[in-house]
């Protein structure tokens, strides 16, 4: 019998087959800390590992260690199967004996509920093994627009809470289904009052652009501190405060914690409880990280700020971008229960999936399933991408969440995006204003206030980040905690100029070939000259008579240049970049 040798792991091995053996990704992570999950070096996933080690100073300079490195590695079988998958397991139909009384579970819960708040019913159950395997609890409501279920989630202490956006004012009524004889059958209603709690939702609308529930226009201008709340309180506190005067709409934010540059320092808390050696169990959630999360997420609504909930991101050496699938759906379906009846929140499937190397887009289309599934509220629902874009023709994707696809154009394309996908652009990464070494993460605020600018022109909507470096490690595109840089204000006066818009927004219109047009057509008109520093503009104005306005999107002035201009205008301008022009009519 002809028998094969076992390809052996080596130098000549690809990182990313080294990586994908648990073992062999065990002996990388202690030799080379910070490589197992680093985005920098993961992108170099198809060099060999000599390559790799040339690169790390752990090993390069160190021949005794890089010994034992490759000899670690040389006991392993290239070829063994390393993906050990978690067996879901059913919970058991019968829980609890008959003697257990059906619906003998203490029950609260809400009776009055304001328009656009949520409704929350508080369920008191028996000591379980594990509850968030042993236990379903769901629970189906009636109420002025039809029938609609949520599902509920465990909240420590025996405690289980069902919540449900208040989408509709008038009478409700709900009854729970569990496998746990207590917490079944429970029933009762409860009110939503005509009396708002906030705007609402934030949906689709006109094709491009959004609304809340209850029609007021959002615009996105938000900003990035992806991992805000996983700070110390001061500082989380400190960038609520920063928060609340910035003109910002939208925080982007990490449901897990972020290790990348910058982001060294280990989090007070974690998302699933620990283990003896060291790591996680993914069968139990931390109570105190979900709590902590909820509390942030509602602060930021009490300042009417959007969370945009990232879900999965690829800057973790804790493991929870590698879940395993069953652990992957449990943990979409406890945030979006938790998370779902909360008006203020978007839902991010992954910033830059395609770094998320554990995930196909099978998983990907699955996972954003049980987010719709178990989201009766139908928040907004995305995902980011890193190099390659998702298919944002997905029915799904109710919005492109797009990442800087050149050092330098990116907003540029948002009118040709608006027509490839017909949905709203909207640019979570178009760089960021700061000093770090990264090209990413180096631009002036004048080139970002730009970019904002040639996107917002353009029809579509640019985020805010900032990376200046500090000795402390605190970036607010990350750590938060206060905003340095010179572009919020000159967002702030961007917004203003959208918002006078008569429709709300900014749509893109029939211009020039060299700079572009946007507005309301045939009411009011934006015209973006970018970096460019001419001495005068010559415009062909739309039928009728038009006032006219020099905007220095820089230094944030209005300058009039006439009540009543009409056909092909000459306009003078001050020599000098960043300026815009502005035509209005009644």
């Amino acid at each position: 019998m002809r028998t094969f040798p076992m390809t052996r792991i080596g130098p000549g091995t690809r990182l990313e087959a080294a990586l994908a053996n648990l073992e062999a990704r065990a002996i990388v992570q202690a030799a080379m800390p910070g490589v197992v999950n680093s985005p920098l070096i993961l992108q170099l996933g198809k060099a060999p590992l000599s390559e790799i080690v040339e690169r790390v100073r752990d090993l390069s300079g160190n021949e005794e260690a890089a010994a034992r490195f490759w000899a670690a590695l040389g006991q392993i079988d290239e070829s063994t199967t390393v993906r050990r998958h978690e067996l879901f397991r059913s919970p058991n139909p019968r829980l609890d004996p008959p003697t257990v009384e059906t619906a003998s579970s203490a029950a609260t819960w809400t009776e009055t509920v304001q328009l656009h708040g949520y409704f929350e019913l508080t369920l008191t159950d028996v000591a379980r093994d594990n509850p968030f395997l042993d236990v379903d609890l769901d629970v189906d409501f009636t109420g002025p627009a039809g029938q609609t279920r949520a599902g509920g989630f465990y909240d420590g202490d025996g405690i289980w809470r069902v919540r449900l956006y208040a989408s509709r004012a008038g009478d409700w009524t709900f009854r729970t289904r569990s496998n746990a004889r207590g917490m079944n059958g429970v029933s009762g209603a409860f009110t939503v009052t005509t009396a708002q709690a906030g705007p609402g939702v934030v949906r689709v609308a006109d094709t491009f652009h959004f609304r809340h529930d209850n029609g007021d226009r959002h615009l996105p201008l938000g900003t990035t501190a992806y991992a805000w709340h996983h700070q110390p309180t001061e500082r989380e506190e400190l960038t609520l405060a920063t928060l609340e005067t910035s003109p910002f709409t939208k925080v982007r934010m990490s449901v897990f914690p972020k290790a990348y540059l910058y982001n060294s320092d280990e989090p007070e808390r974690l998302p699933f409880e620990p283990t003896v050696d060291g790591g996680f169990d993914p069968t139990r959630f931390d109570i105190d990280f979900f709590q902590h999360l909820d509390r942030r997420v509602q602060e930021l609504a009490a300042r009417g700020i959007e969370a945009d909930i990232v879900l999965y991101h690829a800057y973790d050496r804790w493991g929870f971008s590698d879940l395993d699938p069953v652990a992957d759906d449990r943990y979409v379906r406890y945030v979006v229960r938790r998370l779902g009846a909360f008006a203020n929140v978007w839902w991010s499937m992954a910033n830059e999936y395609d770094l998320v190397r554990s995930k196909t887009e099978a998983d990907w289309e699955r996972l954003a399933g049980i987010v719709t599934a178990e989201d009766p509220s139908g928040h907004l629902l995305s995902i980011h991408n890193g190099f390659d874009f998702y298919d944002y023709t997905k029915a799904w994707v109710t919005h492109c969440s797009v990442q800087r696809i050149d050092l330098y154009r990116t907003a540029e394309n948002t009118d040709l995006w608006r027509e490839r996908w017909n949905k709203p652009i909207v640019i979570d990464e178009c760089g960021y204003e700061g000093d770090i070494e990264q090209g990413w993460g180096n631009l002036t605020p004048e080139e970002f206030v730009r970019r904002a600018w040639e996107g917002a022109v353009r029809g579509g909507y640019v985020n805010h980040g900032e990376t200046y470096r500090d000795p402390n490690e605190v970036l607010w595109w990350s750590k938060g905690g206060v905003l340095r840089g010179r572009s919020p204000q000159r967002i702030a006066f961007l917004r203003g100029v959208i918002e006078a818009s008569p429709a709300g927004v900014l749509d893109p219109l029939p211009g020039d070939w060299d700079v572009p047009w946007g507005g309301v057509a045939d009411r009011y008109i934006v015209v973006y000259l970018g970096a460019g520093q001419s001495a005068l503009r010559s415009v062909q104005l739309p039928e009728g008579e038009w006032r006219g306005e020099i905007l220095d999107t820089w230094e944030m002035t209005v300058l009039p240049i006439g009540d009543a201009l009409s056909g092909l205008t000459t306009i003078e301008l001050p020599s000098k970049p960043y300026l815009a022009l502005r035509f209005c009519r009644d």
